[in-house]
């Protein structure tokens, strides 16, 4: 029979939530283990995408509770930006009602599911008691000049209407609809991600890290050692910066390419007589996928600025050309080009037929122009670079830097891929940015006792593609907090992953309104130990909470290093070979499998379809196999329970048993270890439930009956009673329900984890190799005292020994103690 889900899992999280199991305090001793999942957006419903994230989350938090462990759990709302607000602008109404309205959804299906949280902790990032302190840290980076504002070509997205960070637009991609991102030059507020550049490639304070995330994370800093060079421009009292990786060939320099963002091409193309050509071809390039426009296999094209600069090293003139393969990501956004010993310049040259000269000699000197058919890259002699000539192209890059050095034409540094983190989003529905702009005073903070600068509601959504705080006059229009006169208020809010980079730290302490959170309170449970979340944001909100850590702790508020010790990226649940997406609809709603089969069966389809960082491919089959095994359990203990309740708990280790007895406890006890360590070590769920799975077919296989002795009574016990145990962090009802069935007080989370006897687990049984004429036919499995006349009965029992000794005279047996048995027939 179907066991009763809907009344088990009503009646277990009522218990849960009465006795307060899963809220936590300092005052509690037991060791902590703060357990954290990336928080979701409340901008529509969710699917089973979230709930696989959220059931590995809770099946570390129940197995930890067992293990002796306080295990603060919290959850919380990414709850601005601009999924929610064009969810609001969609079902025509404000972002205010409509995200309330999704958190309230979001916290009956959490609850509804029975995940462990600690409610009393619970944030929403659009809570005015939290962005107050979105705006408190954004003052203190100002302060630190950690914060700027300055006009620069920024990533555009034309559907969402605001501007995307750089992580945010990869491959020229808006990450939220998809669209294609465009450049445009706007004034926008930028943070100082790059001053934390070089700690941020410091990875070495992790426990267990995946080395993906580190190694994207590393190179999305993209650290290069080499030198800056200053070209001065012909006629103007100005330089070009280049950075160079490869000083040794700057004597091969015959040109220079800038890249079409670069803010030196509006004075240089004044006085160039082809200025139209310039604006289109610049237009026309800017809004190229950069990751395609720097391919090695895109065609390199440019055009002449008419404008030279000089060659610092030997005075020579060289044109200054605009193409497509720069990008203002990379060093200054100007090359020098040295066409002799670059592909792409060398393919540029080639194309615009521009000088090209050898400065490094391969090792027979036998490199010309006639014979060269590509740049040659490799290390060599130098040539052609005055008193540097005949040296080794390697020794020559520290030489030639030195030397400019000492000439005042270049300096050696260190340059970053990672550029400044732009946050200005001109959109409603974010943390407003505390900043006004006067007159006579300028661009002026307001005062930390004036915050928090609150959003107004009285706003229009969705009727005008301007950011809609433009026309809220009374937010607009105020007085310099400075001098007291007219000033106007900043319109642009803050990114949203400015709110979710310090959130982990906000559960330590969410009802503090005196400071974001106690650095008491902070060190006590800080860093998390286990967090959970995709891999999408490697490079995004991984990359900036860990730089908000590094500022916390710099400003005094924390006393570690990291935020997050142990990370798991897991995988994304798949319908039909797609991610689960409304806009697909492939989407299966929570709510329909748990009212058909309880929330338990849906965690352990998740758990066991696949390891927690693979995909896993929704299955209803899965769901209903799920739902099979699960049954199975409940039925096993409901027609047994009066059978175990009347046998004895313990029993002697001693005592002589059967060899299928033997085999029984062998199973309880290996299973107990499969499940601890594929929960504890390396959290794979999907192989310590098939354990589970296997178990349940040893025990249903073994025959009972009344008149077993008291021993053999208890090691049947012992092998079911196993199973709410083990059961416990995967699905959680059934294992409180199965616990107090068999005699148990509740909760099953206060009772502790199971442990197995190492000593049961040595085998005492031989496995025989069985041969006929050296061929092998069958082999047998004995006890490892079992005599040579029952292994030789036993041999001629196999069906198999007998099909092939069938007709056939039997000339000799040989035995191979504890490995083979031999028969020669004729």
């Amino acid at each position: 029979m179907e066991y009763p889900f809907q009344n088990i899992e009503n009646r277990w999280r009522k218990y849960w939530e009465r006795e307060k199991l899963f809220y936590v305090n300092m005052e509690d001793t037991r060791p902590k283990f703060y357990l954290l999942s990336m928080f979701p957006y409340p901008s529509g419903e969710l699917h089973m995408g979230h709930i696989s994230n959220y059931s590995i989350a809770d099946a570390v938090a129940r197995f930890k509770m067992m293990k002796g462990f306080k295990v603060l759990q919290p959850m919380g709302y990414d709850a601005f930006g601009m999924p929610a607000e064009n969810f609001a602008i969609k079902h025509n109404s404000h972002p205010k009602i409509t995200t309330y309205q999704n958190i309230e959804k979001t916290r009956k299906l959490f609850k509804s599911i029975g995940f462990g949280y600690d409610w009393d902790r619970e944030i929403a990032t659009c809570d005015e008691e939290y962005y107050h302190w979105n705006q408190w840290i954004f003052l203190k980076m100002y302060a630190q000049n950690l914060i700027y504002k300055k006009s620069s070509f920024v990533n555009w997205c034309p559907k969402c209407e605001t501007v995307l960070a750089n992580e945010q637009a990869e491959n020229g991609i808006c990450w939220r609809c998809e669209s294609k991102v465009v450049q445009k030059e706007i004034e926008q507020w930028f943070v100082k991600i790059t001053n934390y550049a070089e700690e941020l490639l410091d990875h070495s304070k992790f426990d267990n890290w995946p080395e993906r995330v580190i190694t994207m994370q590393k190179n999305w800093i993209g650290k290069s050692i080499g030198t800056d060079i200053n070209f001065p421009l012909e006629n103007m009292n100005e330089k070009i910066p280049v950075f160079t990786t490869r000083p040794d060939t700057i004597f091969g320099c015959t040109y220079m390419v800038l890249a079409a963002e670069h803010p030196l091409i509006k004075k240089l193309k004044k006085d160039s007589p082809n200025k139209k050509e310039i604006d289109k071809f610049v237009e026309k390039i800017i809004n190229e996928d950069k990751i395609v426009r720097t391919s090695e296999e895109t065609e390199k094209v440019g055009i002449f600025t008419g404008s030279y600069a000089i060659n610092p090293v030997n005075g020579e003139k060289i044109p200054i050309w605009i193409g497509n393969y720069v990008v203002m990501e990379y060093g200054s956004g100007a090359v020098m080009c040295v066409p002799a010993h670059d592909q792409r310049d060398f393919e540029f040259a080639k194309k615009y037929n521009l000088p090209v000269r050898i400065v490094i000699q391969n090792l027979e000197k036998s490199l010309t122009l006639k014979n060269m058919q590509s740049a040659y890259v490799d290390d060599g002699i130098m040539t052609n670079s005055q008193q540097f000539d005949d040296m080794k192209s390697e020794k020559a890059i520290e030489k030639i830097s030195e030397w400019m050095e000492n000439k005042k034409n270049g300096k050696r540094s260190v340059k970053y891929r990672l550029k400044d983190w732009g946050i200005s989003r001109q959109r409603y529905w974010g943390t407003p940015i505390p900043i006004v702009y006067c007159e006579k005073c300028g661009i002026v903070p307001i005062p930390e006792e004036q915050l928090p600068v609150t959003l107004p509601e009285n706003v229009q959504i969705g009727r005008s593609k301007q950011n809609p705080l433009l026309a809220v006059e009374e937010f607009v229009n105020t007085t310099c907090p400075k001098c007291g006169n007219a000033a106007k208020r900043e319109t642009d809010t803050m990114d949203t992953f400015f709110d979710s980079s310090w959130y982990y730290a906000r559960f330590c302490d969410p009802k503090n309104d005196k400071m974001p959170f106690d650095k008491k309170i902070a060190a006590h449970w800080l860093p998390v130990d286990q967090y959970i979340g995709g891999i999408e944001h490697a490079c995004m909100h991984l990359l900036y909470a860990r730089f908000f850590h590094k500022f916390l702790r710099d400003i005094g508020l924390f006393n570690s290093d990291e935020p997050f010790t142990n990370l798991l990226t897991q995988g994304m649940v798949t319908k039909d070979g797609a991610k689960m997406s409304k806009s697909k609809g492939n989407v299966v709603e929570p709510k329909y499998i748990i009212d058909r089969y309880g929330s338990d069966t849906v965690r352990g389809f998740m758990l066991f379809s696949s390891p927690p960082e693979k995909d896993v491919e929704w299955n209803d089959e899965g769901v209903k196999g799920a739902f099979r095994f699960l049954n199975r359990v409940w039925n096993l203990v409901q027609k047994k329970k009066d059978f175990l309740l009347n046998s004895p708990k313990i029993y002697d280790e001693n005592a002589e048993i059967s060899p299928e007895l033997k085999k029984l406890r062998y199973s309880t006890h290996y299973t107990i270890k499969k499940v601890t360590a594929d929960t504890e070590k390396t959290m794979q769920f999907n192989t310590a439930i098939a354990a589970i799975m296997e178990h349940l077919n040893n025990v249903s296989a073994y025959k009972i009956n009344e008149k077993m002795p008291k021993t053999e009574r208890a090691i049947y016990r012992e092998s079911i009673e196993i199973f709410p145990k083990l059961l416990a962090p995967f699905a959680p009802h059934l294992a409180e329900e199965l616990w107090e069935m068999l005699g148990h007080k509740p909760s099953i989370l206060e009772s502790g984890w199971i442990s197995f006897n190492e000593k049961f687990l040595v085998k005492n049984e031989i496995t025989y190799v069985i041969q006929i004429n050296g061929k092998l036919r069958s082999k047998i499995i004995v006890d490892k005292n079992t005599s040579k006349d029952e292994i030789e009965k036993l041999t001629f029992d196999d069906p198999k020994v007998q099909k092939y000794s069938a007709g056939k005279s039997i000339k000799k047996i040989i035995i191979v103690p504890k490995k083979l048995v031999n028969v020669v027939v004729k």
